[in-house]
């Protein structure tokens, strides 16, 4: 039986060697720049890994970001500084062994909670997300993630339905 340890901030002895979810992508970046990014505050890097095999299960990163004004709908602009500052979820993804096992879902879950803490103390007003293929758009809409209009994939919740959502999960 799988056990999966809550997401934690990534670290060198983290085995991502063999990670694979389906999108080489994803699966290069959390090998190649993850724990790189990580040093350099570029973004944070947060892993659920198999207490069975100390094997990377899943991934989200988090980072500070902004979204012009012009891509936003009007419930997103509405009273917001030009650039408007956003949450970016860079990347969340799951091994394929680890797949069909509720751990993206999860993994959300953790890093909306985890950016919502922390737009308490910075101030941002929305969740960002470029999803990557059209099953991950079906995913974030499924979670109450809008598209941003004119755009390629990028969708966003914001702090106030990111807030609810978490709330609904919880119950």
């Amino acid at each position: 039986m799988t056990s999966l340890l809550r997401p934690r901030p990534i670290s060198a002895g983290d085995d991502c060697s063999s990670f694979t979810c389906g999108e080489n992508p994803l699966d290069e970046w959390v090998r190649s720049r993850a724990l790189k990014n990580d040093l350099t505050g570029a973004s944070r890097t947060f892993v659920s890994v198999d207490s069975d095999t100390g094997l990377v299960a899943g991934y989200y990163c988090l980072s500070a970001s902004s979204l012009a004004r012009e891509e936003a709908t009007s419930n997103l602009r509405r009273n917001m500084p030009d650039p408007i500052p956003v949450i970016l979820i860079g990347r969340l993804a799951v091994d394929e062994r680890f797949q069909g096992l509720g751990l993206g879902f999860s993994l959300l879950q953790e890093a909306l909670r985890k950016g919502y803490e922390v737009s308490r103390v910075i101030g941002a007003r929305a969740f960002v997300v470029h999803a990557i293929s059209e099953s991950a758009e079906k995913f974030y809409l499924k979670f109450g993630f809008t598209l941003v209009p004119e755009s390629a994939r990028v969708m966003y919740i914001t702090m106030a339905d990111a807030e609810a959502t978490i709330s609904e999960l919880a119950s």
